[in-house]
């Protein structure tokens, strides 16, 4: 759609949405691209474990002793919170930044990277995770089993229930904020305003710490999960361990569907774009 202006034709429409990604992607297996991206990620969740559980492990062996001690629950949200920040901003242009299982699940969903990608990347996420984590316990081994090893855990007085409603919120405010900060709309539309992405992105994971490491300790993020189970690799923390991937699943698949089918009026377009071809 074209508007005739005083100084001629301009655009209505004043950004592009990229094209759909394809459902499989072979030629990226071609590129070295796609395997920087891979690295890109594996190195950013080992740094994001290491970091963020060496703080709850830190944190932990300081309150044991004295209950002021530690950096208590609002550094420990920082330090997740702020640890995104720090990682999507250094890879965001190389891999996206996803650092999160969750968040290439709802991209896919949203058709912004391939089955081929999407996958790649949750194996990678979840081998950087395990290799983080591993770092934390050779370095704190004598604190690492004592303090239950970073993993997730449903807190006591809490049902199955509460914990995986925490764990699709949590994620849902996530996701939707990747959706929000990354949208080309967005960015043409207040291009007077500029937002660094990862800022409001590390916000969500801040403020969601907040709310639920009291209940399950704060998953959102199937690599953070598994990483610590796998290397913990303590009955507790296999548990109730499925809600740390069900739970982020569906947040993160109710999120794309809000975003892209709701305030994008995917479902509209697509609706009317069927009628258009019905009359010709």
């Amino acid at each position: 759609m074209e508007k005739e202006g005083e100084h001629g034709s301009f655009h209505a429409k004043d950004y592009v949405d990229p094209p759909p990604a394809p459902l499989f992607d072979a030629a990226e297996l071609r590129k070295w691209s796609f395997y920087r991206a891979l690295i890109a990620e594996f190195i950013a969740t080992l740094l994001f474990l290491y970091i963020t559980v060496l703080t709850v492990i830190g944190h932990k062996s300081q309150a044991a002793s004295d209950a002021c001690a530690g950096v208590g629950l609002l550094g420990i949200a920082w330090a997740f919170g702020g640890m995104i920040f720090i990682l999507v901003y250094c890879t965001a242009g190389i891999s996206g930044g996803h650092i999160n299982p969750a968040v290439t699940f709802g991209l896919f969903l949203a058709r912004k990277v391939s089955l081929t990608r999407a996958i790649a990347y949750m194996v990678a996420q979840s081998l950087g995770a395990i290799c983080g984590v591993g770092l934390v316990k050779a370095f704190q081994s004598s604190y690492y089993n004592r303090y239950g090893g970073g993993a997730n855990t449903l807190a006591d007085g809490y049902s199955t229930g509460t914990g995986l409603g925490a764990e699709i919120i949590g994620t849902f405010v996530l996701v939707y904020t990747v959706f929000s900060a990354t949208d080309p709309k967005r960015k043409a539309r207040d291009s007077h305003v500029p937002v660094l992405a990862p800022l409001p992105i590390g916000f969500a994971v801040f403020m969601v710490h907040l709310a639920t490491i009291p209940i399950t300790g704060t998953g959102i993020n199937p690599a953070r999960s598994i990483g610590a189970a796998v290397i913990y690799n303590k009955e507790k923390a296999w548990d109730d361990h499925w809600i740390f991937w069900a739970g982020p699943m569906i947040g993160a698949a109710i999120a794309a569907f809000y975003h892209q089918f709701i305030l994008r009026a995917g479902a509209v377009k697509a609706l009317g774009s069927f009628r258009s071809q019905t009359h010709v």
